[in-house]
């Protein structure tokens, strides 16, 4: 008996620790519209080492006519230099980069950060094409990291990415205005409808979004996930694995320290395993009820969702949420 009495106790405080801190009615930082903006495109999903991202990624770059702007955090990738510099003398080409990787693309058209990181990975290609994902144009990134590298046809979309690339060019990092189409429903033939949320880190409070997708799961959660820290964010798994839903983590080895959640998730019945690259398992990715799919550059941690310039793509599609699955199950 006593022992019901303290699992029903700690079920209630965990419920209400969790949802309080999700569905504080005083947070006045959230995207309260629901409406869809409209638009056509196209998207393309690759993941490395498996697929050839470095030759996906200089093909996008190098389908630039008019403009190329770029937020990528480290750029250590020879091959993409070399295209970059030689854009650069054809087109408007703009970069920033985080301080700490500047050094290795110091030119006129590059701009860096001055604190924390400036983690983003994606380009905005003639203003109606961009990619994004978790892979950062290295060696290591396209060749050795578990990696997701999206190239995304799609006006709206696009101009959400150059709004932000806009601001930190201007030295407004860390924060700006909010996103300018959060929702946004894109027709493709062979897609189908795919319905698309967007968002950036910190001024439109990713882990929040994270989370209300996370609470929509009714059969099952799969994530990959490079550094994973966020307890708001591993309690909606306990509640969810509470509830039956099935739900499968692979961590990153390395990542897993004593401020991540692994142990927890693991010690109170979650199915969670480090991964075996030998380098790196880079993805930070959810997958829920085998439909919607979270990336982007956005790990669960609170440096992610408070200190990091960062951004997240909701992509709501079953045949792209096919395509990770089976990521998913390689890197299972």
């Amino acid at each position: 008996m006593k022992k019901k009495l303290l699992f029903a106790l700690l079920f209630i405080l965990l419920t209400v620790g969790a949802y309080s801190y999700l569905d504080n009615p005083f947070e006045t930082d959230r995207v309260l519209t629901s409406s869809f903006v409209k638009d056509e495109g196209d998207i393309e999903v690759h993941f490395c080492p498996e697929d050839d991202c470095e030759k996906a990624l200089l093909e996008a770059i190098d389908s630039a006519q008019i403009s190329l702007h770029c937020a990528l955090f480290d750029i250590g990738l020879q091959s993409l230099q070399e295209k970059l510099l030689e854009k650069s003398s054809m087109i408007d080409v703009k970069i920033v980069t985080d301080n700490d990787y500047f050094h290795k693309l110091n030119h006129a058209f590059v701009r860096k950060d001055s604190w924390g990181l400036m983690h983003n990975k994606f380009c905005i290609i003639d203003s109606n094409k961009m990619f994004t994902g978790s892979m950062n144009p290295t060696d290591n990134g396209v060749r050795k990291n578990n990696n997701n590298f999206l190239v995304i046809t799609s006006k709206v979309l696009s101009s959400n990415y150059e709004s932000e690339f806009q601001e930190m060019w201007e030295g407004n990092f860390k924060g700006g205005g909010k996103v300018l189409n959060p929702l946004i429903k894109l027709d493709n033939i062979e897609l189908g409808d795919i319905e698309i949320k967007n968002y950036f880190c910190p001024e439109d409070n990713c882990a929040y979004h994270v989370k209300e997708e996370l609470k929509k799961a009714e059969k099952s959660i799969h994530f990959m996930t490079f550094s994973f820290t966020n307890e708001g964010i591993a309690n909606i798994l306990l509640l969810k694995n509470m509830e039956g839903v099935e739900i499968y983590g692979i961590m990153e080895a390395r990542q897993v320290t004593k401020y991540s959640q692994f142990e927890r998730l693991l010690h109170n019945g979650i199915n969670v395993v480090k991964d075996s690259n030998p380098n790196n398992m880079h993805h930070k990715v959810f997958i829920i009820d085998g439909r919607i799919v979270i990336t982007g550059s956005f790990n669960p941690t609170n440096n992610g969702d408070k200190g990091n310039d960062e951004n997240v793509l909701i992509i709501e599609s079953e045949k792209i949420a096919n395509m990770f699955e089976e990521e998913f199950r390689k890197i299972w």
